[in-house]
């Protein structure tokens, strides 16, 4: 049975910044290892895409992200933006040398009730293809619940960080 593939977590949080600035630092990749707990950095591939457009969040572009998780194992994957909608989606997906996407990240952005918020949905799905969750799911299933609420935990601290980053930064809001 394949407990891995389908399984996923998202959070959602109201935050004290624009929707427009929160669109700004979820799509800076290259800043990621600035807010992450497991995201140690990333950056834009090449010129982004295969049809020449420039890097940067458009569908079809690549970044390359780095991770380093808890018991000091460290990765690199290659993610492909799959959807980008100023200032209202960001989503991608991490895929392997053959393109066979392991996970699915999604942000969603509205703005909030109150001037100046804006409500943040982060997801996250496991599979199809390979990930490193697999070979833990295989000695233990409990392993994927672990790990679906430490990258809940991560998400949310993430959002925050990144919407804190916004309000202290002295931008005009």
């Amino acid at each position: 049975m394949d407990v891995v593939t389908g399984a996923q977590v998202a959070v959602t949080l109201t935050v004290p910044t624009s929707r427009e600035h929160m669109w700004d630092r979820i799509t800076a990749v290259d800043r990621i290892g600035e807010w992450s707990p497991e995201a140690t950095g990333a950056a834009w591939s090449g010129d982004g895409t295969s049809d020449g457009r420039t890097a940067g969040p458009v569908a079809g572009a690549r970044f390359t992200a780095h991770n380093r998780f808890p018991n000091g194992f460290e990765s690199t994957v290659t993610c492909v933006v799959v959807e980008a909608r100023r200032p209202s989606v960001f989503a991608w997906t991490v895929v392997n040398d053959s393109g066979e996407v392991g996970s699915t990240w999604r942000y969603e952005l509205r703005d909030g009730s109150e001037p100046e918020t804006s409500v943040v949905h982060h997801s996250f799905t496991h599979g199809p293809g390979p990930s490193g969750v697999r070979p833990l799911a295989e000695a233990n299933p409990q392993a994927v619940n672990d790990r679906l609420v430490m990258l809940c935990r991560n998400m949310t601290t993430t959002i925050a960080a990144m919407a804190g980053d916004a309000t202290m930064s002295g931008e005009t809001r």
